[in-house]
């Protein structure tokens, strides 16, 4: 992932009190390959209780993966994680450069070449078409699905109020020759969500996908969502 890409912050608040004053902070960046699926999650940790930086990959699973700890999880902007470390008397939070210097134990994550068994329909018009999936553990506040379907213009699925409802709503993207489609999809109440990406892109060399995927899954980030990966599934 490009240097220039702004790290993920989270928010660590006590058991059983997210009004309380947070206790720690953790930064994570996931590690992409060429065709901007992830391959590592790395991570660094600060608490007040150690007083200094480290790295777990245990950590990064435990929060997707534990409920208890997720919900103690917040996902923030760099300038709230700032504004905690200075007041849990920290001073300055260090710049990405050096926050990427604690990343020590990364968690790898599976990833195999997209599965195809039969050829992909690809569009009139189009050279290619490509299917993404950004897995997300948990699950969308109904407020914070008001709030997507603000940003993206999002088309909501007439049952998206259903609890077994698995397709939330539906928005689409063109940029420059490309178009995007996408759904955001719940996979089980209570359990995991998804955005579920579909890329008809026309000639390069327009690097159109990349960007987009960080843009959904950092918007839906702050709407609380833990991501988990980015798949490609065509």
């Amino acid at each position: 992932m490009s240097a220039k890409t702004p790290l993920d912050y989270y928010l660590i608040f006590p058991e059983g009190d997210s009004a309380a004053q947070p206790e720690g902070i953790a930064v994570e960046e996931f590690m992409l390959a060429e065709d901007h699926t992830a391959t590592d999650l790395a991570n660094a940790v600060w608490t007040a209780t150690d007083g200094d930086w480290w790295s777990s990959s245990a950590f990064s699973r435990a929060i997707r993966t534990d409920p208890r700890l997720r919900v103690r999880t917040i996902p923030v902007r760099r300038e709230d994680a700032e504004l905690a470390y200075r007041r849990l008397g920290a001073g300055a939070l260090p710049d990405e450069a050096t926050l990427r210097t604690y990343f020590h134990d990364h968690a790898a994550l599976p990833g195999s070449p997209p599965l195809q068994l039969t050829p992909p329909e690809i569009p009139e018009g189009f050279r290619e078409k490509r299917l993404y999936r950004i897995l997300f553990a948990g699950e969308l506040r109904k407020d914070r699905l008001a709030n997507l379907q603000q940003i993206w213009g999002m088309t909501l699925a007439d049952d998206y109020t259903d609890p077994q409802a698995r397709v939330l709503g539906t928005a689409q993207l063109r940029v420059a020759a490309d178009v995007f489609t996408w759904d955001l999809r719940q996979i089980g109440p209570g359990v995991a969500s998804c955005i579920d990406l579909t890329a008809c892109l026309n000639d390069p060399p327009h690097d159109t996908v990349g960007p987009l995927l960080r843009e959904l899954m950092t918007i839906t980030r702050y709407q609380g969502l833990i991501p988990v990966t980015i798949e490609r599934l065509s």
